[in-house]
């Protein structure tokens, strides 16, 4: 097949595989000779943490693309294909390295994130200064952007409406995979003007490695399959293991999904034949990627929703500051609010980068509801933490969790940390494996050591101020201080 172009240049992101990737296949398709990069973004690693589990992950995805790219190059007898990693900032790396390798085009995939948005405005109009086009394409969900409208051709602010109409359109067009071994052949050999191959270190690109005896993610696409299979031998009990954090429940995916180490049309395929054989499981958890979809399509239509409330007469809420909510945030920040759910759920993101998904609304609404702090702060302090960091997701779910947001959670519905606890842990056995100090208590008072009678805090050898703390906040005397303070901004809005 004659190909319109002789060397092209694939941009990897948040797409960190070779299988079903739609960029790679496209460039492939396109040209005689095709490499692909990864550039570690100073824009965005300077703002990092020098340790932070999230770079870890990518440096050990990348090792494993780079071996992906190798077998898919040997398969079509071109040896010595490998990744290029440089270190710098992308919107000076790439139209640099473009004019280094004399391609005529850069493949990648769509981010709409709006910083992304203007990092590739920019790496656009360089590009198109050396005469080569910049072609970004769908991969990170199964609809994007206008994709899925309403019958007037506007964007949904409602999940279940779109979520049918979602399914409505789905067909096995939308989920099948871009065949890139096919076309690999196209891969090109390592240049050796770029010197020697290989990945970078951590400690080349001036981070810390997590340390040893935290709990290990695998990574890579290697890692995404293995967690994977795991899931879909549990993946018909999802509906009903879900909402608990002491079990098995979820996917554990979400940061394979995050980083494309895994194809979400490949999830979205399993799950969605799964379903059509009757597994309940399995349309529980393709409406979570149903979700994700949404909240993509939400920021793209409504940038506006990062740093304002997607509900404008929402702005107006006065939430609490100075020294006092400083020292309520800190709480929330450290787990040590006196509320046993909520604190071993912080400490479980302090410690591994993940939190539950039923915990995450749960400690959302106690910032928000409980502390009366701006969703912000908290969106913030997850974006920091979270190893599935995900821009659309996070804002869509805090903004859910304060009633601030589109279908959110109605104002007055305000989450009871304990009766959560009761629901959710009824054992204890999640706040106990966070908690230690409260592993005495029985399964009643667990919820709430507060309420424990003297006799079992002495039997537990448990000082409440002293070994875990009172309360910082009463429920019942928070949730009114909140009802008042929607109140006033819909007040004002009228």
């Amino acid at each position: 097949m004659d190909k319109a172009l002789d060397h092209a240049l694939v941009w990897f992101r948040r797409d960190l595989r070779a299988d079903d990737h739609a960029a790679l296949y496209a460039a492939c398709r396109a040209a005689r000779q095709v490499h692909g990069v990864f550039i570690f973004d100073t824009a965005i690693l300077d703002a990092l943490p020098r340790r932070d589990r999230r770079v870890a992950f990518i440096r050990a995805s990348l090792v494993d693309l780079d071996s992906q790219l190798q077998a898919l190059g040997r398969s079509h007898g071109v040896e010595r294909v490998h990744l290029i990693v440089r270190h710098g900032d992308a919107r000076a790396q790439i139209p640099q390295l473009a004019s280094q390798l004399g391609v005529q085009a850069v493949y990648a995939s769509h981010d709409d994130e709006p910083d992304a948005l203007a990092r590739d405005a920019q790496v656009r109009g360089r590009l198109a200064e050396r005469g080569v086009a910049l072609h970004t394409m769908k991969d990170h969900v199964v609809f994007e952007r206008s994709e899925v409208l309403t019958g007037s051709g506007t964007s949904y602010s409602v999940f279940t409406p779109y979520k049918n109409a979602w399914l409505r359109q789905l067909t096995e067009f939308y989920v099948k995979a871009w065949p890139v071994a096919h076309h690999a052949s196209a891969l090109a050999p390592w240049p050796a003007a770029l010197g020697q191959p290989g990945v970078p270190t951590l400690a080349e690109i001036g981070f810390e490695p997590p340390p040893a005896d935290e709990p290990h993610l695998p990574a890579g696409s290697a890692g995404g399959a293995e967690l994977l299979a795991d899931f879909l031998g549990r993946i018909d009990r999802y509906d009903r293991a879900r909402d608990f954090p002491a079990i098995k429940g979820p996917s554990y995916l979400s940061t394979h999904l995050r980083f494309g180490t895994l194809s979400v049309r490949r999830l979205a395929r399993e799950a969605w034949h799964r379903m059509q054989g009757g597994s309940r499981g399995a349309e529980v958890w393709l409406s979570e990627l149903i979700w994700r979809d949404f909240y993509h399509q939400i920021l793209h239509h409504h940038p506006r929703v990062v740093g304002h409330a997607f509900r404008p007469e929402y702005d107006a809420i006065q939430w609490e500051h100075g020294k006092h909510a400083e020292a309520l945030f800190a709480a929330w920040c450290e787990g040590r609010t006196g509320y046993p759910l909520v604190d071993a759920a912080m400490l479980q993101l302090a410690r591994t980068g993940y939190m539950h998904n039923r915990l995450r609304m749960v400690t959302a609404s106690f910032l928000t509801k409980d502390l009366g702090i701006d969703w912000r702060r908290g969106e913030a302090w997850f974006a920091l933490h979270l190893n599935d960091f995900d821009l659309a997701a996070n804002n869509g779910g805090w903004q859910w969790a304060a009633s601030t947001g589109c279908d959110a959670q109605p104002y007055f519905r305000i989450f009871n940390p304990v009766s959560q606890s009761e629901k959710f842990d009824p054992e204890g056995k999640f706040i106990r494996r966070y908690l230690p100090q409260l592993a005495g208590l029985s399964a009643r008072a667990i919820h709430a050591p507060w309420l424990a009678k003297p006799l079992e805090l002495a039997e537990a050898g448990l000082r409440l101020g002293v070994d875990y703390p009172e309360p910082v906040v009463n429920h019942d005397e928070a949730r009114q201080r909140t009802l008042a303070r929607f109140a006033v901004a819909r007040g004002a809005k009228g």
